[in-house]
């Protein structure tokens, strides 16, 4: 399905009945990623599964920042009338889901991130020095994304008001110390160090990661 919201044009999976729940991807990659979480979830909920612009199917634009994929996502969320939806995002979708529930602290019932980092620095200093370096050469607007986004300030992580799980693996991309301090600044947090695990090993493809959020949702009944 595709739908027009905030100047962009956007493509999306509809699939299962119930509650609301949006997924947003990471950096470079779009919706099949889910494509096991999506079976699990949609046995319970009403799961949306979302191209960001400049990915997959989803139009491509010039410009590129997390600020205006969170508000591409807001205006999809309005504009499909979804009522206090969850929201799962790993990666680049965790810091558009941060921003969601920053700017908007009545959208969303409930957030769930993976390897989600404030500012670049969240990654390292080495993995940031590669990023400029291929967008130096590159222009990319993914790599671009990386190296000098996001920027959030962790005073305004105070401002979420409902209850997020904030996971990340054990061997994570994303710096263990910037997890647990993103987690200790969100007054209704819970936060999960999964053994073993990198950045995307229980989230791409993997069926693992229904098992890691079940018990964060309420709403969600017994396993069919």
């Amino acid at each position: 399905m595709t739908i027009t919201v905030n100047g962009v044009t956007l493509f999306y999976e509809k699939s299962g009945t119930g509650k609301p729940i949006v997924l947003l991807h990471g950096n470079g990659e779009n919706h099949t990623i889910f494509r096991e979480f999506t079976a699990q979830l949609s046995k319970h909920y009403t799961v949306y599964a979302l191209d960001s612009r400049c990915h997959g199917h989803s139009e491509k634009t010039k410009q590129l920042t997390y600020h205006l994929m969170a508000e591409d996502t807001r205006c999809l969320i309005e504009q499909l009338g979804l009522k206090k939806p969850i929201v799962y995002g790993y990666s680049d979708g965790g810091i558009i889901g941060l921003l969601l529930a920053i700017q908007y602290p009545d959208l969303l019932s409930r957030l769930i991130i993976s390897g989600a980092n404030l500012t670049p620095s969240g990654m390292g200093k080495r993995f940031v020095r590669h990023c400029k370096l291929v967008h130096f050469f590159t222009r990319s607007k993914l790599w671009r994304l990386m190296a000098y986004e996001p920027n959030i300030d962790v005073a305004e992580l105070s401002q979420i008001k409902i209850p997020v799980l904030v996971l990340a693996g054990e061997h994570d991309l994303i710096l263990e110390e910037h997890t647990r301090m993103i987690a200790s600044h969100i007054p209704n947090s819970v936060l999960k160090i999964l053994p073993g695990e990198d950045h995307g090993s229980y989230v791409v493809h993997s069926e693992k990661l229904y098992e890691v959020v079940r018990k964060f949702l309420p709403e969600c009944g017994p396993r069919t």
